[in-house]
């Protein structure tokens, strides 16, 4: 029989969150974190991108959405709680949605910063 994952205290959580991941937070045994997109097209991107994540992960989380955001909850049902599992989906959807190209020193430029045809989440600041 498999052990049981650890879970973490609300406390431990907090924690965490303010220490790796300060846009995300604890609420009702959840950690969450909504994404502010600039309509339908980046809601789907988003969307998509923690579809892939989850799946390779073989964790999956709640997603609630509208025309300009995402909301991204994430619990181990399994172990009741918040786990390891939860903390590292987290930090991997927050670093892949918030990858900025541009910003990065490398070959790739992004999507141009000036023309909002070409905007699709609201990068926090």
């Amino acid at each position: 029989m498999a052990e049981k994952e650890r879970t973490y205290t609300d406390e431990e959580i907090s924690e965490r969150l303010k220490r790796d991941l300060p846009h995300w937070y604890l609420e009702g045994g959840w950690i969450r974190r909504k994404y502010k997109t600039h309509g339908w097209k980046g809601t789907l991107m988003v969307i998509n991108t923690v579809g892939h994540l989850a799946e390779a992960a073989w964790h999956h989380p709640d997603i609630t959405a509208s025309y300009a955001w995402v909301e991204v909850r994430l619990q181990n049902h399994a172990a009741k709680g918040i786990t390891d599992k939860d903390f590292e989906l987290a930090k991997k959807i927050e670093d892949t949605v918030h990858w900025q190209p541009a910003k990065s020193g490398g070959a790739l430029e992004g999507t141009p910063a000036t023309d909002q045809r070409f905007a699709y989440i609201k990068y926090d600041t």
